[in-house]
């Protein structure tokens, strides 16, 4: 039997970017082979074998025809007769159908069990000369076939923000959601690619992507409604560096939450602060629940998505405020039980504010943030375990008890608007 290393490894490592899972594909075996060497099966539906020590995922070669709609209406075949090329047919894009050659070195149950041939490539499709020009292009029409492929593209869009997307693949993946493919994809599937996709340099361009392939539309219905009305705009200062909308070119729609996810991004934000950020081009708060529902959004995500759309305008305010209104609002926030949690609101409203603002506004940065970081922490400082047992040594208990809590957080926030106010002064 003969190994290779495909897909995504042969293209990062072609690439010049760190590798960091890596896919074999063997031709010429069959799975009682694998078993015979000391693989592990644990493909449900189709040949998959971990290694017995590098634990690395080794799949036998296969084909697969269309039976049903939806990405898991496959038959797949996988024989010792089925062909390197045969397998590279059924892959997304010519950029991951590139295979490279394994040399063995040592028995299959040693760590070190082949040296991959970088020198030695497979690449029947083309997939070089796109990397070179910078395109992301189907295989063959069997892309169509799969309706994750257009979220993985538009991922790898957000990954590989210098990429293109070919015309004809644009025109396919249209296809596609006109056929109602896109409609067959279960919830858990959409969010992770969409997930995955927030978590890109720029990901914006996959939104982008999904919305001139029209599948934003029918996967996010409760965030395009706003595009309808939204004039088309430079980019903000935010996404100013951001490469150029994909073929055919358009200017970035004129959306807050576009923007605050491509500002989230140049902060490394994390995922809950991304989608929060995504959120804010809802029609209305109340579209959250749905959205949420359908995708089966995590719990955090869902929890900071909601605060933000609630609390940001006075966030945005929150200087003018007075210490029962800034502890009211740690209240809401629950920002003393889940202080990491507030750090993230304050954010994803930092994101919000800037996305849409000139550059001489954004270099201004977002006072609201520190000032509100200092609010907290002067709450976080009065020692409530220790009023709790100096009221109960008095006698008191219950409401009385929070009270005595309430009204340490309000002189420790007084004194901080204070001394700030003082030092303001002295300026």
């Amino acid at each position: 039997m003969d190994i290779y290393l495909v897909g995504g490894a042969v293209r990062d490592a072609l690439m010049g970017l760190p590798v960091h899972d890596r896919d074999w594909v063997v031709v010429g075996s069959t799975p009682e082979a694998m078993v015979a060497q000391g693989f592990v099966p644990v493909g449900r539906d189709f040949p998959v074998f971990l290694h017995p020590t590098t634990r690395e995922e080794y799949a036998l070669a296969r084909t697969e025809r269309k039976t049903a709609r939806g990405y898991q209406g496959f038959a797949v075949h996988a024989a010792p007769d089925v062909t390197l090329a045969q397998d590279l047919a059924r892959r997304d894009l010519t950029i991951n159908s590139i295979a490279a050659q394994v040399i063995k070195t040592r028995a299959y149950r040693s760590k070190s069990l082949e040296k991959t041939d970088f020198s030695v490539l497979i690449d029947p499709y083309g997939g070089q000369n796109d990397i070179q020009a910078k395109v992301l292009r189907h295989v063959s029409d069997a892309f169509a076939e799969d309706p994750v492929r257009i979220l993985r593209l538009a991922r790898f869009a957000a990954r590989f923000a210098d990429f293109s997307v070919a015309p004809q693949t644009l025109a396919l993946m249209q296809q596609m959601v006109a056929s109602g493919e896109v409609d067959a994809l279960v919830a858990e599937r959409v969010w992770q690619e969409l997930a995955k996709g927030l978590m890109t340099t720029a990901p914006q361009r996959m939104l982008t992507v999904l919305q001139h392939s029209g599948a934003l539309a029918r996967l996010l219905p409760e965030l395009t409604q706003r595009l309808a009305t939204a004039p088309a705009s430079a980019a903000p200062a935010a996404a100013a560096t951001t490469p150029a909308a994909d073929t055919p070119a358009a200017a970035a729609p004129a959306l807050p939450g576009w923007a605050a996810v491509a500002y989230a991004a140049t902060l490394h934000a994390p995922l809950t602060v991304r989608f929060a950020c995504l959120c804010l081009d809802l029609a209305n708060a109340a579209a959250l629940a749905p959205l949420t529902a359908r995708l089966r959004v995590p719990a955090d995500c869902k929890a900071l998505a909601g605060t933000l759309l609630r609390e940001r305008a006075t966030i945005d305010h929150s200087a003018a405020l007075d210490a029962h209104a800034l502890v009211a609002l740690l209240a809401r926030c629950d920002a003393i039980r889940q202080p990491a949690r507030f750090a993230e609101l304050l954010l994803a409203s930092h994101c919000a504010f800037c996305a849409d603002r000139p550059a001489s506004d954004v270099a201004a940065g977002y006072p609201q943030r520190a000032f509100l970081l200092q609010v907290q922490a002067a709450s976080l400082g009065v020692v409530t375990h220790t009023l709790a047992a100096k009221a109960q040594a008095a006698g008191l208990t219950g409401p009385a008890v929070g009270a005595l809590v309430q009204a340490a957080r309000l002189q420790a926030v007084a004194a901080l608007i204070a001394r700030l106010a003082g030092l303001a002064g002295a300026d």
